[in-house]
């Protein structure tokens, strides 16, 4: 029997290389999401409207893979953000709060080198079946 087994949605764009949008273990419940850019998944492009909408369409990316896991948002334990810039924390931040309520998971936010597609932010987060 299998004790993992990936998750694939059409609601969050899909992997280009050899990972999964998501990762299930039956045994813990836990899901360990890829990371999410803010690309369209329809049209595999980077949104434009800056780092902001950007944030906002991979929270909904995100979303996607959590719902075809039977997971939400309210699920999330850990959410690390990935910044081009740190000058750009304040406004992801502000982004940021309304997509979770109290108590808010734990957090990690860094400034990367480079992500993907030139994104200026990306998310990954770790959630639980309860």
């Amino acid at each position: 029997m299998t004790q993992r087994r990936a998750i694939v949605t059409e609601d969050a764009p899909a992997a280009i290389g050899p990972y999964s949008q998501a990762i299930y273990d039956e045994r813990t419940g836990l899901l360990f999401c890829s990371g999410q850019i803010g690309l369209d998944p329809a049209s595999g492009q980077l949104v434009a409207g800056g780092v902001v909408e950007e944030f906002r369409r991979a929270m909904r990316n995100v979303e996607g893979v959590l719902q075809a896991a039977g997971l939400g948002l309210g699920d999330v334990m850990r959410v690390t953000l990935y910044l081009a810039d740190m000058a750009d924390f304040v406004s992801v931040n502000q982004a940021y709060a309304p997509f979770f309520a109290e108590p808010f998971p734990a957090r990690a936010t860094v400034q990367a080198a480079g992500l993907p597609r030139g994104a200026r932010v990306e998310v990954e987060v770790t959630a639980v079946r309860r």
